[in-house]
């Protein structure tokens, strides 16, 4: 197998084969490039950062607007004008699917200027895997129309879509003001159906407390699309990310990648939400003793850094009924979620089924009074 060297960006992400010409596409778990068309393959050429961390960009430094330009880049996308994703699609395509929601789109000339990924973490299962996921989660669902299921599993294939995510590290020390709650008892006498007894009282003397914690960060993430419902990509964690692939056009080879929505500062803004919450715990931990009481937190951030990266997510939007259903496989773990639909008909009859149940039940246990 030879090895493969990246073409210049210009190229978005075509990799013709030097055997016959056709595109070539990335193959899942297998960190090679195949021709479908005469099966010659190419494998991916590996860094030499292997064995150690992606390089991340200084957060307050892309906020001011001040990163470097070869940090940022345009891309040719479309947005779907029913669920606004922005998916980059290749020069030659000119009307296509919204892969998040089945919509018709037409594509435009527009570009997206953002900045570009530094990692990723390449499809490791190949669409017939996730395909066999997601029919399996179908047919675990008893109450989906059976149409639905039988149109998913004929239906056309899934869709490889890499969604944009950030990570972020940070270095936090945080001093707080609070108080540490101690238990004890005390016995009382009270009256209980006419009787004295004696009970333990629990009570909790309080002393005031204040310290300081700290702790790093390490790569929280936030998802950097509102094309599907947060509920969905989140329950598709954890995600390997120690795995991370420093970001080669060549895994984009077959697959498409979905522009980021949401922006650096509208992440960090979640991103500090969740680190606010684990520093509150941290704080109650260090107060100690058997209650606590949180009266201040003032958190410095030191070092803040950043990276836009990608994840791999197989999807399909079917259409079934004047509805769209969505369903989203972990491209790395095979882990499914999605929208879950209910046929009226067997839930109707899996509620007579119960009353018939229930009632043979009764005429048994009456006869044999």
């Amino acid at each position: 197998m030879d090895t493969f060297a990246a073409p210049a960006p210009t190229d978005e992400h075509r990799f013709p084969c030097d055997n016959c010409g056709a595109d070539m596409r990335f193959d899942p778990g297998e960190n090679r490039l195949i021709c479908d068309h005469c099966g010659n393959t190419h494998e991916i050429t590996e860094g030499p950062w292997r064995g150690g961390t992606l390089r991340e960009l200084d957060f307050r430094t892309a906020v001011s607007g001040d990163l470097a330009s070869e940090e940022i880049e345009e891309t040719r996308v479309s947005s779907c004008p029913n669920c606004g994703a922005q998916v980059e699609f290749d020069a030659d395509l000119h009307a296509t699917e919204c892969p998040f929601c089945a919509t018709p789109v037409v594509t435009d000339t527009g570009t997206h200027r953002h900045i570009k990924p530094k990692g990723l973490l390449p499809f490791a299962l190949d669409e017939g895997s996730a395909r066999g996921k997601m029919t399996d989660w179908l047919g675990s669902l008893w109450f989906a129309p059976n149409g639905l299921q039988d149109y998913a599993r004929k239906g056309r294939t899934m869709s490889g879509i890499y969604v944009p995510y950030w990570t972020f590290d940070a270095d936090t020390k945080s001093a707080y003001t609070g108080a540490r709650g101690t238990h004890y008892y005390e016995t009382r006498t009270v009256m209980r159906d006419g009787k004295r007894q004696q009970v333990r009282v629990r009570k909790t003397r309080w002393r005031t407390a204040s310290g300081r914690v700290a702790r790093f960060f390490d790569d929280v993430l936030v998802l950097g699309s509102t094309s599907l419902p947060k509920q969905y990509t989140d329950a598709l964690e954890p995600w390997d990310l120690s795995e991370m692939e420093p970001y080669q056009p060549e895994y984009l080879a077959g697959f498409r990648a979905e522009g980021y929505q949401v922006q650096l500062e509208d992440a960090f803004v979640e991103a500090r939400a969740y680190m606010d919450r684990i520093i509150h715990r941290d704080v109650k931990f260090d107060i100690g003793g058997d209650d606590q009481r949180v009266k201040s937190v003032e958190t410095q951030i030191g070092t803040l850094t950043f990276k836009h990266v990608l994840l791999p997510v197989w999807m399909a939007a079917y259409k079934y009924r004047g509805k769209t259903y969505r369903f989203v496989v972990n491209g790395r773990t095979g882990r499914v979620q999605g929208e879950r639909p209910y046929s009226a008909i067997k839930i109707a009859f899996a509620v007579l089924l119960g009353l018939i149940v229930a009632g043979i039940i009764g005429f048994v246990m009456a006869t044999t009074q």
